[in-house]
């Protein structure tokens, strides 16, 4: 029976409103879901004597492990790839101990969790997510009383440190229960500080607004630049600050660039569909670039799920015969969904059912839905490390420009997230060719326009080897392929002079053999600097010649037009 059929039986309001009531007290996680991955573990264990002998004897030999554990200790300095017990009152007693039967604990439910057999691998994966959590709830970093740290600056400033951190703990709830932006932000604001390149909004409709970029240069290549970010975020996370604007580098360059600011959607919006986000995305966007600059064909770039959808679109394009893309750039976007990282802990179909309920209650999936998701997967990074600075030694943090943007977060309408996720996410139909647009299917293999990948090494939400899968189904003319240091966001706004910045590139062209990732990232040598540089002489190689800037163009569409950064970009 499929999910449309379902929501016209009697009492299926009744199992979205508990549902929704569910939600709010669970994260969002499937009760049910979380029932079944426990219930499977636990009975396998409990049917695997083997097992259990094995976990005794690792009981018994708890005193060796750890003698075992504090020798590896010592020869890392105690520190290893965990900053947060970088402090030197960590090597003394009974801190070192507390330590030690932390990173023991963390190693040993790593292998428990997932070494029972006969679990489903999902559901051992998502155990030890859970055994994560717990852990990290109960590391010694986060108490006075286990951390050398704390207790050496409580003993300095006399307490003074846990009255402000009081005060900051009393001040954040109020902030979130009045609907406040978080206390540290104000250093950054947008249309002040943050999407500042100069531009004007030349075309709106109730889904986005096309913004034309006001060009740097007295002359500009012919082939217009068109780019569409992710709907789950503002656009301006490639139009940060003025030094670290993608946007603005693109413009310096001589570049003409557009960019798609998408709405924030709510209730109302609960029916846009992923084809509207084509449509009246993508596809109307690409209708006003030929208006603005008549015969000239577009390099389309797309981040993240804007990738994905750019994706789409090309397939479609190339299916029905439309040949206005002179090439596709894809940062950090997934087109295989097969290994899509640790967000699959999230993703099953108990869980999707659930979570489609609380969307369809609402209308949308809220920005707080999403963040904890992201934030239970480095839990000691966004969530504990932040309350013992803010709530234990009465620090305030003020937001960087990256950080302001990561706390403007945006909805997602409930069909087309339904969609995204069962669709692409969980089925993987646009990989193997079932993904329909306008009642068809549309598949990769059909562009042939050249490629360019991004990828960042450290990325929870688009594992490099997964964006690297795109070469498996492409048939592009060729395809560059870059992974660059960094994670999903800093990977990207990486812009030349950034210290410490690092990257490989190598190109497929049409006719060679595969090269399996393992092989590539051996045989890859690495860069040092910005892959930005990089990427624009590959732009500029297919954008013609220089000539005169064109005209702005000229508004259409819903209201009146304005200057850069928009309206929508507001939208809370």
């Amino acid at each position: 029976m499929t999910r449309e059929t379902q929501t016209d039986r009697p009492f299926q309001a009744l199992d979205t409103l508990w549902h929704a009531l569910q939600g709010r007290g669970s994260m969002n996680f499937s009760p049910v879901a979380t029932g079944l991955a426990v219930g499977d573990w636990v009975m396998h264990l409990a049917n695997s004597p083997g097992k259990q002998a094995e976990l005794l004897m690792t009981a018994a030999s708890l005193p060796a492990a750890l003698r075992a554990e504090r020798n590896r200790q010592e020869g890392d300095g105690g520190r290893a790839s965990d900053h947060r017990f970088d402090d030197e009152g960590w090597e003394e007693e009974p801190f070192c101990t507390f330590r030690s039967l932390y990173r023991l604990a963390c190693r040993a439910w790593g292998e428990l969790a997932v070494g029972v057999p006969g679990v489903e691998p999902h559901h051992g994966e998502f155990m030890a997510f859970l055994g994560r959590q717990v852990l990290e709830l109960g590391s010694p970093y986060n108490y006075l009383a286990t951390n050398p740290e704390l207790l050496r600056l409580t003993q300095k400033e006399k307490g003074e440190n846990l009255v402000r951190g009081l005060h900051h703990y009393a001040e954040d709830v109020s902030r979130l229960f009045r609907g406040m932006d978080p206390a540290e932000s104000g250093a950054y604001q947008v249309g002040r500080n943050l999407a500042v390149t100069e531009g004007e909004v030349i075309y709106r409709n109730r889904l986005m607004e096309l913004i034309q970029y006001r060009p740097s240069t007295p002359e500009v290549f012919a082939d217009p630049v068109l780019i569409v970010p992710a709907w789950i975020m503002k656009y301006y996370i490639l139009d940060l600050s003025a030094e670290n604007s993608m946007v603005k580098y693109l413009v310096d360059q001589g570049h003409t660039v557009f960019m798609v600011s998408w709405k924030n959607p709510g209730t109302a919006d609960r029916d846009i569909d992923l084809e509207d986000y084509m449509g009246l995305g993508v596809m109307a966007a690409l209708d006003k670039l030929e208006e603005v600059v008549p015969e000239r064909k577009v390099h389309g770039v797309g981040y993240c799920l804007g990738g994905t959808l750019f994706a789409i679109a090309a397939a479609a394009m190339a299916r029905d015969g439309d040949e206005r893309l002179k090439s596709l750039t894809l940062m950090a976007a997934q087109t295989d969904f097969t290994e899509a990282g640790e967000l699959m802990l999230f993703i099953d179909p108990s869980q999707l059912s659930f979570l489609e309920d609380i969307m369809r209650y609402q209308g949308y999936l809220d920005t707080g839905q999403m963040a904890g998701a992201f934030q239970l997967l480095r839990a000691y990074d966004l969530i504990w490390s932040q309350a013992v600075g803010r709530y234990l030694k009465g620090e305030r943090q003020p937001l960087n420009a990256l950080m302001t943007w990561n706390a403007d977060a945006t909805r997602m309408p409930s069909r087309m997230h339904s969609r995204y996720l069962r669709e692409l996410f969980l089925d993987n139909d646009f990989s193997e060719g079932r993904f329909e647009v306008k009642g068809r299917p549309v598949v990769i293999s059909d562009i042939h326009v050249p490629i360019f990948l991004v990828s960042t090494q450290r990325d929870h939400v688009a594992p490099w080897t997964s964006v690297y899968k795109f070469h498996l189904a492409a048939d592009a003319r060729s395809i560059t392929f870059v992974l660059t240091a960094g994670g999903h966001n800093s990977g990207i706004v990486s812009e030349p002079g950034h210290p410490g910045r690092s990257y490989r590139i190598a190109t497929r062209r049409e006719g060679e053999i595969y090269v399996p990732p393992e092989r590539w990232l051996r045989s890859t040598p690495v860069k040092e600097g910005s892959w930005w540089v990089d990427w624009q002489k590959w732009l500029m190689a297919g954008s013609g010649k220089k000539g005169a800037p064109p005209a702005p163009g000229r508004f259409s569409g819903e209201g009146t037009s304005c200057v850069a950064p928009g309206t929508y970009v507001y939208g809370r």
